[in-house]
């Protein structure tokens, strides 16, 4: 067998070893990972700290009603839900004005005109929301969530209160409709979790921070020491800031599951979740080097044994008699590697309760990965990334958009809000 084909075996042989270990790292998430479920708490009785429930919407006129509607069904004693418009061209501030005005003990509406220098959009807003709020506690939640059950905020509150956690974040639970999301979210999760393992993010001893923005419950105390949202005003994914400087002050972070308590739908379309995907790598990653690390990985180990297994089933088509035997080997240990992979692949995707097929659509969810990845890198080095209408450019987030777009620039300014 030739020299080349000898260390490419050897090389495929490592990373279906990495693979294998993979599934004593899943045995392990379905031991340990906590999953808050809607009776995993008793109910409060007249106790329940004050909790305000602040919600940002940028035209979200297709989930900001079922949102608010879900979270009034609450059962928690203490509540209210603070609605922020952020500047929508739609009918979303239309709906949160009918809603306070049906609600007015529960629901407090405000609207967003412009967006202050210095701010991306979602952050503003919701300062603006925490400025109204009169909770000892927040709980910042995603216009695009759905709570299935009436415990939601109970079992979050409880779960703080016995775990002595200062920031809880809630996973959610991925509602996916369409083919492509399916194919993309699991994957995208995924590499998500090689960076940020919930058992690691759980250890005070670990730096490793990680946070779900569709669902943050912290103290007033808490936000107020970490800064606020003044500490993120220019970060694309404040949630995993606000977890990073969470970790940083020495403050008790904790990431637990969904299970049966609320659903989420990121992306409808292809392009939503492209532009999504790559903004959330772009954000988070923040520096070349760990994005570049982060498509090694991925081109390494999910997507070489597919183009190692391809090469060997066609070396093994084309073979003549001398070199059919070194082929053939090349086939077994390529297609063994690759169940290995698929055989984790679909013990992941039960756990992330996705499409029961979706395991086989894995090596499509990850070339897409790795276009992401790109697409993020070419945001990095001076391109730019739209969301919600407004368009942020470069490194620092510091520059001005096109025409059809705000210009931000890093002062800050005070915001322009009107409440309803």
């Amino acid at each position: 067998m030739p020299v080349g084909m000898i260390i490419w075996l050897v090389v495929v042989s490592l990373v279906g070893v990495t693979w294998s270990l993979r599934h004593f790292a899943i045995s392990r998430a379905r031991r340990t990972n906590r999953r808050l479920a809607p009776d995993s708490h008793p109910k409060f009785a007249a106790d329940a700290p004050r909790l305000s429930v602040i919600v940002a919407a940028k035209d979200e006129e297709k989930n900001i009603g079922t949102c608010v509607h879900s979270l009034l069904d609450q059962d928690y004693p203490n509540y209210e839900v603070v609605a922020v418009n952020d500047r929508s061209d739609d009918a979303t501030g239309e709906i949160l004005d009918t809603l306070q005005r049906e609600h007015p003990d529960l629901v407090r509406a405000l609207h967003v005109k412009h967006l202050p220098d210095g701010w991306f959009g979602k952050n503003n807003a919701m300062r603006l929301g925490v400025s109204a709020a009169t909770g000892e506690w927040f709980c910042f939640i995603d216009a695009d969530c759905r709570q299935i059950s009436r415990s939601t905020l109970t079992v979050a509150m409880r779960e703080a209160q016995s775990a002595g956690a200062d920031f809880l974040s809630v996973l959610p639970v991925l509602e996916t409709l369409s083919f492509w999301e399916r194919v993309i979210q699991p994957v995208c999760t995924a590499i998500l979790v090689i960076w940020f393992n919930p058992e690691k993010v759980n250890n005070p001893k670990s730096k490793a921070a990680y946070a779900n923005g569709a669902f943050m419950l912290m103290s007033r105390e808490h936000y107020n020491a970490i800064g606020g949202h003044d500490a993120v005003r220019t970060e694309l994914n404040e949630d995993m800031h606000m977890a990073r400087i969470t970790k940083e002050v020495g403050r008790r972070l904790l990431v637990v599951e969904s299970d049966g308590l609320y659903l989420t739908r990121m992306y409808a379309s292809f392009g939503e979740a492209w532009r999504g995907w790559s903004r959330i790598f772009y954000g988070v990653f923040k520096t070349f080097r760990r994005l570049l690390a982060t498509l090694a990985l991925v081109l390494f180990a999910s997507v070489f044994p597919w183009v190692s297994f391809v090469i060997a089933l066609i070396g093994y088509a084309v073979a003549n008699e001398a070199s059919a035997r070194d082929w053939g080997i090349a086939l077994v240990l390529t297609s063994a590697v690759v169940v290995i992979l698929e055989s984790v692949i679909y013990r992941f995707m039960s756990l992330m309760r996705a499409a029961p097929w979706a395991w086989m659509t894995y090596p499509v969810g990850a070339v897409l990965g790795v276009g992401m990845i790109l697409a993020a890198m070419r945001k990095l080095v001076g391109g730019r990334t739209t969301w919600r209408g407004t368009t942020y450019r470069g490194e620092s987030h510091d520059t001005s958009a096109d025409d059809s777009t705000e210009q931000i620039t890093p002062q800050v300014d005070e915001p322009a809000v009107d409440v309803a």
